[in-house]
């Protein structure tokens, strides 16, 4: 018989109504549906789960943060798709989470939600609900390969006039779970000489901003980039960002073997210096 969806909800509920039963958590992070809405819900007690639902896909680990920002200790479990437990993963390297305080119970996407996502990993390390699906490859992500396609000259035509749409609303930086520095170096006033430099790239009121504002944001979040895709669905003017990510990212898996959000304790080659990790040419 077919796992239906529902199915896979009644799973969710029953093994999240027995650790708040073993009190092995104080509460659940999950997608709550209220009517025709559905919200991220914090849930504290068994009978509250008849409510928790597992769609739309919703990145609950940027909640995660606010909950365990709380003055209290408590352990708290939660629903995690790949995506989010990369971003937990490289939210604890920056020392923004304690893992140890989450219990996470691990939801494999469906066939058509990692397409639609082009997820190259569309399932936690433990899966608790659902089955493994292969991901998408590089070679099958028709936006990546359409873009790989053009010469360098049409690569750069293409972006700037995807960029040239920007309206500077930040939709990008506040979705991302990875984009966590508590003082946007994007952002005027200028804190310091270096970030001067930076506060003349995105002068208040200057639209669209230079493409140096999307590299400098590149920059600081491409090797711990999860490709959960939030930068690009908050984007008001469908910029495809998740290409540029993508793109970006397979040159440091090949340059360095490194892919962000798979092991707490693995560090990102690009923040220690060429001395520290010499770099070796694979040719």
């Amino acid at each position: 018989m077919m796992t239906t969806y529902e199915d896979l909800a009644q799973e969710a509920r029953e093994l999240a109504a027995q650790l708040l039963l073993d009190s092995r958590i104080v509460g659940l992070l999950g997608l709550r549906r209220e009517g025709e809405h559905v919200h991220p819900h914090l849930f504290t007690t068994p009978d509250s789960l008849e409510a928790l639902v597992l769609e739309p896909r919703h990145l609950l680990a940027p909640i995660c943060r606010t909950v365990l920002r709380s003055d209290s200790t408590d352990t708290i479990g939660v629903v995690v798709r790949g995506c989010d437990e990369r971003a937990l993963i490289e939210m604890s390297k920056m020392e923004q989470i304690d893992m140890d305080r989450l219990v996470l119970i691990g939801l494999a996407c469906s066939e058509s939600q990692t397409r639609q996502c082009n997820c190259a990993r569309p399932y936690p390390r433990q899966v608790d609900i659902g089955s493994k699906v292969d991901g998408v490859m590089l070679s099958d992500n028709d936006r990546v390969q359409k873009l790989l396609a053009l010469n360098l000259e049409e690569r750069w035509a293409f972006w700037q006039q995807e960029f040239a749409r920007c309206i500077k609303c930040y939709g990008c930086r506040n979705a991302c779970p990875v984009c966590l520095c508590d003082e946007c170096a994007l952002e005027p006033p200028p804190l310091s000489p270096a970030e001067a430099r930076v506060g003349e790239w995105v002068e208040p009121g200057q639209i669209p901003p230079p493409l140096q504002f999307h590299l400098i944001r590149l920059y600081h979040v491409v090797d711990r980039c999860v490709n959960c895709g939030a930068c690009e669905e908050a984007c008001p003017m469908g910029i495809p960002l998740s290409v540029l990510c993508t793109v970006f990212q397979e040159q440091i898996k090949e340059l360095f073997d490194y892919e962000p959000g798979l092991d707490v304790m693995q560090q990102s080659p690009l923040t220690t210096t060429l001395e520290e990790v010499p770099f070796v040419s694979s040719d």
